[in-house]
């Protein structure tokens, strides 16, 4: 049963699974191994699955709560400092990608990706579920707040990230 629900599960959000290691991890090689880490995660989550919950949220919080604990032990080795909702607001733009090797969609695309990778875990958490088409109320399952919290905390968090993106225009680096 632990197989066919792990096959079923990386059949359905294997991509979603590569989105979420790329929002959480920027060098290809620890990214590499973050998305085996979760992968092999929630094969062995499936163990004590219950079925209290879709299997969908089942993964995407034991993914979370990998891609979290990897940035912690990142954060060990190298210390970067993650920001909050507000310092990010008051930043300026932490985005570099090369434009001669991008292309604007994938500028853009970079763009977001870093300002998404600048917020703190939980905000991060809840912008990538948001941005995987969960609910207010799936996401209040994953992250343990409330479905109301949910909702005001995208509200802020997409005016915030839409006034970043906003403030360079499309050449700013």
């Amino acid at each position: 049963m632990q197989d066919e629900h792990y096959a079923r599960a990386a059949a359905d959000l294997g991509p979603a699974l590569e989105r979420l290691a790329r929002a959480y991890e920027a060098d290809p090689d620890q990214r590499r191994d973050l998305l085996q880490d979760i992968h092999l995660a929630i094969w062995r989550s499936f163990a004590r699955y219950d079925g209290r919950c879709s299997e969908r949220t089942w993964v995407y919080r034991v993914a979370h709560n990998v891609a979290i604990s990897h940035g912690q032990k990142r954060r060990r080795s190298r210390p970067d400092k993650l920001l909050t909702l507000d310092e990010l607001a008051a930043r300026g733009d932490p985005t570099q990608p090369d434009p001669e090797v991008q292309t604007a969609d994938r500028h853009a695309l970079a763009r977001l990706t870093a300002l998404i990778r600048a917020l703190v875990p939980p905000d991060r958490q809840i912008v990538m579920l948001y941005l995987e088409g969960l609910e207010a109320k799936a996401i209040a399952e994953v992250s343990g707040l409330s479905p109301g919290a949910i909702a005001t905390k995208l509200h802020r968090l997409k005016a915030v990230l839409a006034n970043r993106f906003n403030q360079g225009g499309p050449d700013e680096r």
